[in-house]
């Protein structure tokens, strides 16, 4: 897949994970444009689109990364991305556990709080 078609695809996927008023927000920043979408067309139409791992599990993966690299704005839109895909409160519960063991507590407390925050508002 190249170009428009990989541009196309992951904006579907996009919007499917993370929502139409994030993507609809996100493109309002013409200072942002081309990395919206580059962002679009790499992570999402190129690794998301993939037949490889299912949504559920991508969405674990991208849980896990998040967390353990302290980034707590994605990691808030992908706990709500997570629930869209099918993954229950508890799993996601069980993701950051598993960063405690592997990235370390404080990675993984702060994980929780973001998690906490956005499963309150959902």
């Amino acid at each position: 897949m190249i170009g428009a078609d990989r541009y196309e695809a992951g904006m579907a996927v996009r919007r499917a994970v993370l929502g139409d008023e994030h993507v609809d927000r996100a493109a309002l920043d013409p200072f942002g444009a081309d990395f919206q979408r580059y962002a679009t067309e790499t992570a999402w139409g190129a690794v998301w689109t993939r037949p490889g791992l299912d949504r559920r599990t991508r969405s674990c993966v991208a849980l896990s990364v998040l967390a353990a690299l302290g980034h707590e704005r994605e990691l808030a839109l992908h706990v709500a991305g997570a629930l869209r895909n099918g993954v229950t409160r508890e799993e996601i519960a069980e993701v950051l556990l598993q960063v405690g063991a592997y990235a370390g507590l404080p990675a993984a407390n702060r994980a929780f709080e973001v998690a906490r925050r956005v499963l309150a508002d959902g």
